[in-house]
């Protein structure tokens, strides 16, 4: 039954069959799950990887390093353009015991080897190879929730349509069994 001739199913009527109660009731509840969960899983999608993101970058601390190495790979740079975006760097730093130590993370594009960065450590003194910045945290978070939305409606629509199948299947064994008993009807008239 197409959405355009649903009728709510509260209302009675001489050909209204089982099925099809059911299935306006299916399509209801459908609608009503796409309306309120969806939007509900992406919302708490969305606070869970913002959530991971915060806790993750809690323990983190700001150092200042020295870029050791000219930076090599660009990340998320237009070609044509010497702005904007990150770059692999190889930095020294001093850490908490005074040893002089390096390694690889992430720079903002145009530093050279000898410039002055932050760079940033977690608890345990490591490096945070590419710490990215609230901007990159919320994407994160916008697309997680919409894929988490979207998944959630396209899985009530699926569940819905699959029910729907199940309901024709009943139809249609309803009305091969009437057919039958019409077909028998008429052969004993005509006997």
């Amino acid at each position: 039954m197409p959405f355009g001739k649903l009728r709510p199913p509260w209302r009675r009527g001489p050909l209204r069959r089982g099925t099809d109660v059911a299935q306006s009731w299916m399509a209801l509840v459908a609608g009503a799950l796409i309306a309120v969960a969806a939007p509900a899983a992406g919302v708490l999608t969305a606070d869970a990887v913002d959530a991971a993101a915060h806790r993750q970058s809690a323990g983190w601390h700001a150092v200042p390093a020295v870029v050791a190495k000219e930076p090599a790979a660009r990340i998320g740079v237009d070609s044509g353009s010497s702005t904007g975006g990150r770059a692999q760097a190889v930095v020294r730093w001093s850490a908490a015991d005074h040893s002089v130590r390096s390694g690889e993370t992430t720079v903002p594009t145009g530093v050279h080897v000898g410039d002055r960065t932050t760079v940033w450590l977690d608890r345990g003194g490591a490096l945070v190879r590419d710490p990215g910045n609230p901007t990159d945290s919320l994407a994160e978070s916008v697309v997680a929730g919409s894929v988490a939305a979207s998944g959630t409606g396209l899985l009530v629509f699926g569940v819905h349509r699959a029910g729907v199948r199940l309901l024709n299947r009943r139809r249609y064994a309803q009305w091969e069994k009437e057919w039958a008993e019409a077909d028998d009807g008429w052969r004993h008239r005509q006997q």
